[in-house]
């Protein structure tokens, strides 16, 4: 159990928060070792509290999961307490939930260079033009999205079987070409470096020098059939559906209009194929999204249209709006696809919808049409009128094909 609080808040710092890499006590520096050396208490991994020096001190190693421990460190408050943590805390490490408890201003942090940071000075890369992936604790196929042709991107893995892993998911979705260097123990005396390309290595899964503690620097290459970019707009063909799916035009448009803001959260209403909020997902790691729908064939679509896009982060609910509404959190936006049919539907969206949110709605029915135009009389917005037409064969010539009208109303909440 934690002591009492000896001291109540304190306005100075008693927590520090010390990174430290795989050289140990040796790689950091003065500041570091001297908060080391001040510290009544240890709390770390079993692996950062093993380069202390043998002492009486407490140390704690984290709990599992290590909320646990996290809720009782502001109880230490008023006692030297010093956190060993990976590399760079503030980089997918722990140092983002300790300050969700504690003030900033009550922590030391001395943090040592990531992990991800010794890969790309390895690599020669820029960090401003690489992308950063942590696959720790993470679906493997939450990937995906990110694998976009041209494309660097620096891999935190799980253990030593997850190259391999990845690298037969770079080889079915077409990126097997793609070349793969995978670093063990970074910056450590036992640093070792593995380049393949996907495809060798996820014929050879697990070579002896790749180590349960290991990083994947990747320049992805697309094969022939990969098609991934980075803007939304993919073929209908990457759904799988009954007919009922934004056409792909449409959707382009309705996500701009829904305007996706970091960590904002989408009501897909009558999701059908799942397809707006699978790209609204894709479009950003920090978005989320609820995908609403009644029928349970479509949930299966949804479902499978997750795993193969892959947003396994996607909540699937299903019920009949606006009935099963009630219980979901507040959304940043709401899209309503064309089956819409009644006015108190919006009505009930638009209460739910918070300041500053997007509604939007397609209507492809005259009643539909009726219903947003109703509510654009009295709420105001934008009605915009949209009709896609592609061409098709006619014998030995061409011709156009027009696609159903679309009327598309946006409001923004004040």
């Amino acid at each position: 159990m934690p002591p009492e609080n000896r001291a109540g808040p304190s306005p100075s710092p008693w927590l520090t928060l010390v990174g430290i890499g795989d050289d140990g006590l040796d790689g950091l520096g003065q500041r570091a070792l001297d908060a080391i050396a001040g510290a009544e208490m240890f709390i770390g991994g079993e692996r950062h509290l093993a380069f202390l020096p043998e002492d009486n001190r407490p140390r704690l190693p984290w709990t599992s999961p290590p909320q646990d421990l996290i809720d009782r460190i502001p109880g230490y408050r008023g006692m030297n307490v010093c956190v060993i943590a990976s590399g760079d805390p503030f980089f997918f490490g722990i140092g983002a939930l300790l300050a969700e408890k504690i003030p900033i201003a009550e922590m030391r942090v001395f943090p040592a260079p990531s992990s991800f940071s010794l890969a790309l000075s390895r690599m020669g890369w820029s960090l401003a033009e690489t992308g950063i992936v942590s696959l720790h604790g993470r679906p493997l196929r939450s990937l995906l999205p990110r694998l976009v042709d041209k494309a660097r991107l620096v891999i935190l893995t799980e253990d030593r079987t997850s190259p391999g892993k990845i690298a037969a998911l770079l080889g079915s979705e077409g990126f097997g070409e793609s070349r793969m260097n995978v670093f063990s123990h970074l910056g450590g005396d036992n640093e070792t470096r593995t380049g393949l390309t996907a495809q060798e290595l996820a014929a050879a899964p697990a070579p002896e020098n790749i180590q349960d503690l290991n990083l994947i620097a990747v320049e992805v290459v697309a094969g022939g059939g990969a098609d991934n970019h980075l803007l939304p707009g993919l073929e209908e063909t990457r759904f799988r559906h009954d007919g009922q799916i934004t056409k792909r035009e449409i959707r382009i448009l309705t996500l701009a209009a829904l305007m996706p803001k970091p960590g904002d959260l989408l009501w897909d209403v009558g999701a059908g194929s799942g397809s707006v909020s699978i790209e609204w997902l894709r479009a950003d790691p920090s978005l989320r999204a609820v995908a609403i729908e009644k029928s349970a064939s479509r949930l299966e679509n949804i479902r499978a249209n997750m795993d193969a896009l892959g947003v396994p982060g996607l909540r699937v609910v299903q019920g009949e709006a606006p009935g099963c509404l009630a219980d979901l959190p507040a959304p940043d936006a709401v899209f309503i696809g064309g089956g819409l049919r009644s006015e108190e539907l919006l009505e009930i969206c638009w209460s739910r919808l918070k300041p500053g949110g997007r509604l939007v709605a397609n209507a492809v029915t005259l009643e539909g049409e009726e219903s947003i135009g109703s509510f654009f009389v009295r709420r105001g917005g934008h009605l915009t009128r949209m009709q896609v037409s592609h061409v098709h064969r006619t014998g030995r010539l061409h011709g156009w094909r027009p696609g159903t009208p679309v009327t598309q109303y946006r409001v923004v909440k004040p």
